[in-house]
Order: structure tokens, then sequence, then C-alpha cells
């Protein structure tokens, strides 16, 4: 009996999924097939395309599996969304996981537009909590791998809480740590030496102000991009506020920061405790925090892992394997800091 059922399983079974056109079907398997390619290598199933349907042949598990991702995906297309290799591939993980029908509430909500009129929507539903968390906490922590859009998001938000009148001002700063270099080499006072790094934080405000915008807001000194140590002493009122790569935050840097809140503003921090170019001894203010500021109201914390990297397939296989390697407690501030923070998020 039970070999018969094994039997029944490993047959290969034929699923269909409907298409409107046969534009439909090239603008779904992409360029040369290579969406498809994808597709049929993540699913294990065979998949072909008909007169006005696509087939689908696989062992029962597999096919059904396709079947599910191409009617999202299709889905998709039909509300003018773009397919890719990265949005194909978190398709499928959120189908195996039992979540497929998560897949389009990605695309309903709009963050922002880019200067240029682009849509920002949120990509993975780790983007689409932070977003979340961003909208109803004063405090917010992003921690997780680069290519998450920690940064650029949390940026999105500053200039459209600028644009709303919310805030006066939008302040952005990083401490002057960088792996492996020395900055008292580098040309210049502590901001000049500084400026290359804070290069992600400049492209983000160029791409939703506009380059003549950002550079009339910052002469009026609407934004303020600067150095972590040029905060100590000041009280940030109506404003809103990004802390980047915070993982190399000291502890006492951190407290620094956190304490210079004004009234009606809002801080947002953001890094990733994987990358720690700190020296030898000294902790980490990031890590820290988060377990110090755990239980407190209106503060919120979101982890990202390699299920939202945006980037390049190899980045998320990259990311895992190191953090596997490197046996890092992500975990550990994930159970410490999450758990209280998910009523509030």
């Amino acid at each position: 009996m039970n070999e018969d059922r094994q039997e029944l399983t490993l047959q290969e079974q034929k699923h269909l999924v409907a298409v409107d056109s046969m534009d439909e079907v090239i603008r779904l398997f992409g360029v040369f097939d290579e969406n498809l390619k994808v597709i049929e290598e993540e699913t294990g199933a065979v998949i072909k395309a008909g007169a006005d349907c696509i087939d689908i042949t696989g062992p029962e598990e597999a096919a059904a599996l396709a079947e599910t991702v191409l009617d999202k995906l299709l889905a998709m297309l039909r509300k003018g969304e773009n397919i890719d290799r990265s949005r194909i591939r978190y398709a499928i993980d959120l189908a195996k996981e039992g979540n497929a029908d998560l897949i389009l509430e990605l695309i309903d909500d709009v963050v922002a537009f880019t200067n240029k009129g682009r849509k920002i929507k949120c990509r993975t539903l780790g983007q689409k909590k932070y977003i979340s968390a961003l909208k109803r906490n004063t405090v917010v922590f992003g921690v997780g791998p680069a290519g998450t859009g920690k940064t650029y998001l949390a940026v999105a938000m500053a200039v459209l809480a600028y644009k709303n009148k919310e805030v006066e001002k939008i302040i952005l700063t990083r401490p002057a740590v960088e792996a492996g270099e020395k900055l008292g080499f580098l040309p210049g006072d502590l901001q000049n030496k500084v400026d290359p790094y804070l290069r992600p934080l400049y492209d983000a405000l160029y791409d939703f102000l506009g380059s003549e915008n950002f550079h009339a807001l910052s002469e009026r000194g609407v934004i303020e991009v600067a150095p972590l140590a040029y905060m100590r002493g000041r009280t940030l009122n109506d404003a809103y506020i990004i802390l980047d790569e915070a993982q190399n935050c000291t502890v006492e840097q951190m407290k620094m920061f956190l304490t210079r809140l004004g009234f009606n503003s809002k801080m947002v921090i953001t890094g990733d405790i994987t990358q720690i170019d700190l020296p030898n001894g000294a902790k980490s203010g990031l890590k820290d925090c988060i377990k110090i500021l755990k239980n407190i109201d209106d503060i919120g914390t979101c982890f990202f892992d390699e299920k939202d990297v945006v980037r390049h397939r190899l980045v998320q296989d990259i990311i895992k394997a190191y953090a596997k390697f490197e046996n890092t407690d992500i975990n550990n501030l994930r159970n410490n800091g999450s758990k209280n923070n998910a009523s509030k998020n």
C-alpha cells in the first residue's frame, strides 16, 4: 500500500495556467526565457507555453508550486509590475512557506515617489514591516545585511515627512569608522574625510529630491549630512534623523546620539551587526542598545535577513554563508529585542 502511494506521488502531474495572450507569456518568461529558467530550476517543474495556457508537468508538489507562483506572477504583470529574477525567487520562497497570497500585498502600497516619478514599493515582507514600524514609532532600529533597503527606505520616509510638513529638517549621520582604513590619512577636515562614506545617503536624497533641490535645501540648512561627532551637545527638534552604519557606534556614542532626540522628531538607526569595524575590545552600541531598550514603548526594532536582500541572488547566498560560518548572535538579538516589539510594529 505504501509503495503504491509512493509510486503515485512520483508520477508526473499536469497543471494548466490560463493566459490572456502570447505577449503576456513573453513578458512572464523574460528575455531569452531567463525568468522561465529560474522558475523551472527553483520549482523542479517543466513549463511550456501553449496557445492559450501554460502547461506545467512534474511531480505533484513541484507542479502545484509552479502553478501557484505563475498565477501570482501573472497577477503582478496584469497590475503593471515588472518581473525580475529576484522577485521571482522571493515569490517562490513565499509560496514554499504557504504565504503565496502575501505576494500581491507587496505591490499594493506605494511608499514614496522618486524625483522622476518612479514608484517605490516594498519588495519583501521584511521591508513592509519596517515601513509600518517607521510610521508607528518615534525611534526605529533597522538591523540586517546590506542590500535590504534599510537606509534607502528610511530616507524615503524622511523626505515624505518633510514634504508633508511633519518635520522641518532632515539630518543624516554616521560614525567616522571604516573597515581597515585610517581617516587621518585623508585630506581635509572631519566632514571632508567622511563625505565619501556618506555617498549612499547622498544618492538616496538625490533620488527623492533631485540634485538641484537637494543642494538648495542643504544651503538653507533643511538637510544636514554630517559625521556623528557633530551631533554632540545638540537637541534635535522637529527633525527626521537617520543614523546609518550604527554598528560602528560605541556604547557611549549610541547613548549620546539617542539622547539628542528632541520634540516632534523621529529617529531611525540602521546597521548590520555582522559588519562591525570597531577596534578590538570596543563594544558595538547598536548591539547593546537593542537589548537595553527592548521594553520601551514607541521604540520599534526590525530585523532583516538574506531573504530581504534585493540585490543579486549571490549576495543572499554570500550573506547566508557568512552568517552560518561566523555563528553571529543575531538570533539572540531577535529573541531579546523583537518579541516585545512585535505588537508595536
